[in-house]
């Protein structure tokens, strides 16, 4: 964050810097107020495409076998903008390479799920994905299979749509 806002500066020197060029080809007729204005514009400009194209720079990032399941688009008043162009700011990738069946149940599907935010560290997460059910729980070391809520070690099991990114990308995978 540290660097965007030093890009960020420079892109505000930048587009002051065309105002005066712009002032000193028309021989200081063109009023001031433009070198604000081309400063402002400028920096404004490039943290809107910052804005837009951080999902497709990190997603550029994720190591093959990493498969996008969610992307949460934001609409924001500050931004008025998003509201004709919504941004992505949020999604979560399943690293299906690296996803092992259940030994004992082969159904059962172990993967870890990434979380991306903008501006925030991406935060792993370990699942269990039944693709017979159609569920996912998170995973821990007393996880048991058993769907018994008696058992206090008893996940609880989140329902999926049938038509799921997660379901299709992991249990089509797993087949």
């Amino acid at each position: 964050m540290f660097w965007e806002l030093i890009a960020t500066v420079f892109a505000g020197i930048g587009g002051a810097g065309i105002a005066l060029l712009l002032r000193k080809l028309t021989k200081q007729t063109a009023p001031k107020w433009l070198v604000p204005v081309f400063a402002g514009t400028a920096m404004l400009g490039f943290q809107i495409q910052g804005e837009y194209d951080w999902y497709d720079h990190q997603t550029s990032l994720l190591p093959k076998g990493i498969v996008v399941v969610k992307t949460v688009q934001e609409e924001a008043p500050w931004r008025p903008w998003s509201y004709a162009f919504p941004q992505t700011m949020r999604f979560i990738a399943a690293d299906v390479a690296n996803s092992a069946k259940n030994k004992l149940d082969p159904n059962l599907v172990l993967v870890d799920l990434y979380f991306f935010e903008r501006r925030s560290m991406a935060k792993r997460v370990p699942q269990i994905v039944d693709c017979i059910q159609g569920a996912r729980a998170d995973f821990t070391q007393s996880f048991s299979a058993s769907p018994d809520p008696t058992i206090p070690s008893a996940p609880t099991w989140y329902p999926l749509e049938e038509d799921d990114l997660l379901l299709k990308a992991l249990c089509d995978a797993q087949t």
